[in-house]
């Protein structure tokens, strides 16, 4: 896979090359470029944005820049467009997993107060939100979008099994987990997880589950089928 990345602010996504994802790229595991907006506007101060029409706070980007670096860097438009952007579609884990099976992405980062509509028009296949709040740039969201999908290609975790027993997986938030020492501050490892019985291991798993999203995310169970989650009556043998 390969992601490309709009932005004034190109400085931002050094922070790639830590962690897994880090060695993921560094392996060719997966691609990411980076390309300045700014290299490709006229304006010899290097400016990419002007005021709106009809008058309003702040700058919006112009178009002109960013459609000659989308054609520069996509011109046969062989990557999916994203425009990461506060107005978008939640970006949720069903998503993720979409996106992950595309071959190629790009990402736009407007920022100050976003982006002259006519580039998103014609040249954006969609808009995505990371939530219900507005930050400085879109920057730090596709981020976080790079790193969500980048999760789910192969190679990148060290095991798939990273990716199918952690939140969101089975509609659930994830259980909680431990590790050594068996006894820290006073506060033992829950017993059902030194036992060895992998039945009840998973009943507590699921048990545990249930009532961290209950808690935290009960919108979860709304839209859950939660039938699914409770335990199964054997059938009684006729005689």
């Amino acid at each position: 896979m390969k992601f490309d990345i709009l932005t004034v602010f190109p400085e931002y996504f050094d922070v790639l090359k830590q962690s897994l994802v880090g060695k993921a790229i560094e392996g060719g595991v997966f691609d990411v470029r980076v390309t300045n907006i700014r290299d490709f506007t006229l304006d010899k101060h290097k400016k990419t944005d002007d005021a709106p029409y009809g008058g309003g706070a702040g700058m919006l980007m112009t178009p002109e820049p960013i459609a000659r670096a989308i054609e520069a860097v996509d011109k046969n438009h062989e990557a999916w467009r994203v425009y990461m952007s506060p107005r978008g579609a939640r970006l949720n884990q069903q998503r993720v997993e979409s996106l992950a099976n595309e071959q190629r992405i790009l990402i736009l980062c407007g920022d100050y107060e976003g982006v002259d509509q006519r580039v998103l028009d014609l040249y954006f296949d969609e808009e995505l939100s990371i939530g219900d709040y507005v930050l400085t740039g879109g920057e730090l969201p596709a981020l976080v979008t790079i790193n969500a999908v980048a999760r789910y290609i192969d190679g990148v975790l060290g095991s798939n099994a990273s990716t199918e027993e952690e939140s969101f997986a089975n509609g659930l938030l994830e259980y909680p987990q431990y590790t050594r020492p068996e006894v820290f501050k006073g506060v033992s490892v829950p017993r059902v997880l030194l036992d060895g019985n992998h039945k009840d291991i998973e009943a507590w798993r699921l048990e545990k589950s249930l009532e961290i999203t209950m808690k935290n995310r009960p919108d979860l169970l709304a839209e859950a089928d939660v039938c699914e989650f409770l335990p199964k009556k054997k059938k009684k043998r006729k005689k």
